[in-house]
């Protein structure tokens, strides 16, 4: 299902399962906490089950005035090629109701039902449905596809 910009600026879901902390929250914690925490991604592998991670010790929301744009770098882990960083970094959010991402031909957001900080769509798909078929992290050990995704804060 696609979500609209409204729904990722205030959050929703439940804390236990499909979740999203919100846009708003995610920009005052990580641009006003000096840098306090870093963003972790837990990947767990569609067919050998096999977990994997992705952690950026720097991680940033700007404000929606700014169009939430993230900032990312400082990778490490084990999910083979940094799929995140590189194709997602420096980007504003899209969401099916506004398309920020760089691609002229179509809105990322909208064909594969997730926002995201999308550039020309990208290689890291953890935020959109697995129903859609383009759930996956491309360098991950054992093939892209994913089972579970974890995006989280963790204190540094």
């Amino acid at each position: 299902m696609n979500r609209l910009w409204a729904e990722f600026k205030v959050g929703f879901g439940d804390p236990s399962g499909n979740y999203w902390l919100g846009n708003d929250l995610l920009s005052q914690l990580t641009v006003t906490a000096n840098n306090r925490y870093k963003l972790r991604f837990d990947l767990q592998q569609n067919r050998t089950g096999n977990w994997y991670y992705a952690e950026y010790s720097t991680f940033r929301v700007l404000s929606e005035a700014d169009g939430y744009m993230m900032l990312v770098g400082g990778y490490s882990g084990n999910a083979g090629l940094d799929a995140f960083g590189p194709s997602h970094n420096g980007e504003k959010f899209t969401t099916v109701d506004r398309d920020n991402d760089r691609n002229p031909s179509y809105n990322c957001a909208a064909p594969i039902g997730g926002g995201f900080w999308w550039r020309n769509c990208g290689r890291c798909y953890v935020n959109v449905a697995r129903s859609t078929g383009w759930f996956y992290w491309d360098g991950l050990p054992g093939g892209r596809d994913l089972r579970l995704s974890r995006m989280w804060l963790e204190c540094k």
